[in-house]
């Protein structure tokens, strides 16, 4: 009972805070089996999402219904100005938060989403509702907003409107005290998602959240110290000191409930007590804050705009920046989908832009912290927007004064911005792993015996007289060739075994035969059809290119995988290689490419005007030693490998670039049973899943095995 009267007298921010730090002690003490509570922090989040679009859908069509045609005229247009000029100041506030994200070198491995085809932008059915009900229920939030506008405008010149405004209210209502319901599951919920996280994440991903938590806080400080009451200050009667003393009270009440609705009242009274103290309250203004107070409290607020700075961090975190080129859609579409709730907007941004889903748990951990700032921005933007409009209505609103205090605060946030980038990667240590990572990889399964092989040695005559298959056979030993440019189907790992996609294929083939490897590097320039024919080689692996001239030579096994057409470039230039269109656009352009002219004159269709520079030594580009060359046409599969030994450079698969090139491995001529059972070999085990393991095990990097249990007190301290 003393507990559950302790609970009871608990504020509900204080219970959330307390269900934070039990999650996340829970987390740490169990571990990853703490992984298993995250269903009911799901449950949670999808009770938060129910009733967000139907509540957008009748607060906006009733916020807007409710005006006349008169007072609609007088305000409206006012007030959209106002509101657009602050969004659009928010967002290009928002565009400056990256530049206080370290620079961290970052690389991994080939990523499926790099070749996925990404989802259309469909302005169409993204905007224009054909049917409201089916983009309720695909939570196409754009198109709910822009129904709701359309019908709340509409509702405006509707006689006998007062059935439908009062129903809207009345649903409204309802729906807020469903959410008030499911607030006080809160706790509950919070402590699912937060011990979940605990449990699971690796220490560098929760150093890397603390990135975007004080980059969100010193934004906010930014937004509600130097934006908002700038505003007022520059381009109204009203003071500095008058807005933040004034909007006090119901900014720290807001912050203590979580909830701007139950300071809107406050919000009204105080506007109201500060434009008669400056003679400013007429019929007109009194309107004007009795309708934009609680219909602006239907609209994104500054503080729910700053929440979607989340997705400019999250595609820092996982090493993609949005380019400039998507800074538009991330402006038109962020401002939009914050009609919402974030619990909707963010997942609805990570999918556009081709982010990972699980991201969303990362920022519901933030959102314990980030919830309370957003709330008392909220509060503070209520008091500006309204002031603003009223003052706009008498015309006692000096808008280019508005605008100077606009770039006053993005200039002040430049450099506040930059300054807590240099601070964070100051005082926050990191390390990037991804050479230690790479190069320290092992073989999936035993492997099979090696037998040295040092000097390549040709096969006598009688020998060559007999079926290779049949040497092999009776050799109880395949000879393996590979060159030390095939990352990442060939390379010496830390301790100096060869390992990789096609060392562990063929460590599989000879297991199979029951024989042992013989592997041996051989140099780029050797004569490979020669070592093949004269016995020297019975196989070459690396990742090989199929080409008509090269089949002329040498016999090719069926293709086993695909190399994906990309570019390695610096990663600073990652974005002027973003498309073929935005490469064409570059002047006196150098382009290497290796040495088959197949894929030379594809290029050349697909870029006429580009230079081409011969490169078959991928370490000499990435080691600088072709000046002059501003990026190579590469894999992309082996080129994200390379990266992650020179993280300064990026794979990039240009738009608008779509040309696959099947790799394979290379056989001696004239041995058609031998190439046959390679072939019946690799095609049992791309129909048994073996291709597959192997793929995402050395490609895709996915190492279940290198993973590490998470650190737990229960295993790793009381040894339960």
């Amino acid at each position: 009972m003393p507990l559950v009267n302790f609970y009871t007298k608990l504020s509900p921010f204080q219970r959330v805070i307390i269900a934070l730090i039990l999650g996340i002690f829970t987390g740490i003490f169990v571990g990853e089996p703490a992984g298993h509570i995250g269903v009911v922090g799901d449950v949670y989040i999808r009770l938060l999402q129910m009733t967000v679009l139907p509540y957008v859908l009748v607060s906006i069509i009733g916020g807007l219904g409710r005006l006349d045609s008169a007072m609609a005229s007088r305000i409206g247009m006012r007030a959209v100005k106002v509101i657009f000029i602050m969004w659009s100041a928010v967002m290009a506030t928002l565009l400056l938060l990256p530049l206080a994200y370290p620079n961290w070198e970052t690389a991994g491995f080939f990523s499926s989403s790099m070749v996925a085809e990404a989802a259309p932008f469909n302005f169409i059915d993204l905007y224009i509702p054909s049917n409201i009900f089916a983009s309720l229920s695909e939570t196409i939030v754009p198109a709910v907003v822009l129904f709701s506008l359309l019908m709340g405008i509409a509702l405006i010149q509707v006689p006998n409107k007062d059935t439908l405004i009062t129903l809207t209210t009345n649903i409204g209502d309802s729906l807020m005290k469903v959410a008030s319901y499911v607030a006080k599951l809160a706790p509950l919920g919070i402590f699912a998602i937060s011990a979940s996280a605990a449990g699971t994440l690796e220490v560098s991903e929760l150093g890397r959240l603390q990135v975007f938590l004080w980059v969100y806080i010193a934004a906010a400080a930014l937004l509600g110290f130097v934006f908002l009451p700038l505003l007022i200050h520059w381009a109204t009667p009203f003071s500095y000191r008058e807005i933040l003393s004034t909007a006090g009270e119901a900014v720290i009440t807001a912050l203590a409930t979580g909830t701007v609705l139950v300071v809107l009242p406050m919000i009204i009274e105080r506007c109201k007590e500060l434009l008669d103290k400056h003679g400013m309250e007429c019929e007109e203004t009194d309107s004007t804050v009795d309708v934009l107070v609680p219909t602006a409290y239907s609209f994104p607020s500054t503080g729910t705009l700053l929440g979607l700075g989340f997705i400019l961090f999250s595609a820092w975190y996982v090493g993609a920046p949005l380019g400039f080129d998507q800074y538009i859609s991330f402006v038109v579409l962020g401002a939009l989908t914050a009609f919402g709730s974030m619990a909707v907007a963010i997942p609805f941004l990570l999918n556009f832009f081709d982010l990972p889903a699980d991201q969303f748990q990362l920022y519901l951990l933030g959102s314990v912290i980030t919830a309370r700032f957003a709330t008392g921005l909220a509060a503070l933007h209520g008091f500006v927007v309204t002031l603003l409009v009223a003052s706009a209505v008498i015309k006692k609103l000096k808008w280019h004064r508005l605008m100077q205090a606009i770039f006053v605060h993005l200039a002040v946030t430049f450099g506040v911005m930059i300054a807590v980038g240099i601070t964070l990667k100051t005082l926050i240590p990191y390390q990037y792993e991804g050479i230690h990572t790479f190069e320290s990889m092992k073989t999936m399964n035993k492997p099979v015996k090696l037998v040295s092989y040092n000097e390549l040695t040709p096969l006598t005559a009688e020998e060559l007289a007999q079926p290779r298959l049949k040497i092999i056979r009776e050799r109880k030993n395949i000879r393996v060739g590979y060159n030390n440019v095939s990352l990442p189907y060939a390379f010496r790992n830390t301790v100096g075994d060869v390992v990789g996609f096609d060392v562990e294929l063929i460590n599989q083939f000879a297991k199979d035969l029951g024989i042992s490897l013989s592997i041996i590097r051989i140099e780029e320039d050797a004569n490979e059809a020669e070592l093949l024919s004269n016995g020297s080689l019975d196989i070459i692996i690396g990742g090989h290119l199929i080409t008509p001239k090269r089949a002329l030579a040498v016999t090719f096994s069926n293709s086993y995988a695909y190399h994906t057409a990309g570019v390695l470039v610096k990663d600073s230039r990652r974005d002027e290689f973003s498309s073929l269109t935005a490469i064409k656009a570059i002047e006196t352009l150098n382009l290497g490419i290796g040495s088959s002219e197949y894929y030379q004159d594809i290029v050349k269709e697909y870029l006429p005007n580009v230079k081409l520079t011969e490169i078959n030594n991928v370490r000499d580009f990435l080691k600088g030693k072709h000046e002059g060359v501003d990026a190579l046409i590469y894999s992309t599969e082996a080129g994200s490998a390379w990266t992650m030994l020179y993280p300064d450079f990026a794979a990039v698969i240009p738009r608008e670039l779509k040309l696959k090139a099947p790799i394979a491995f290379l056989l001696p001529q004239g041995q058609l049973d031998y190439a046959q059972y390679v072939n019946t070999w690799l095609n049992l085990n791309k129909e048994n899943g073996f291709q597959e393991k192997v793929y995402h095990f050395w490609i895709l990097g996915e190492n279940p095995e290198a993973k590490q249990p998470r650190w737990s007190i229960m295993k790793d301290v009381l040894a339960w």
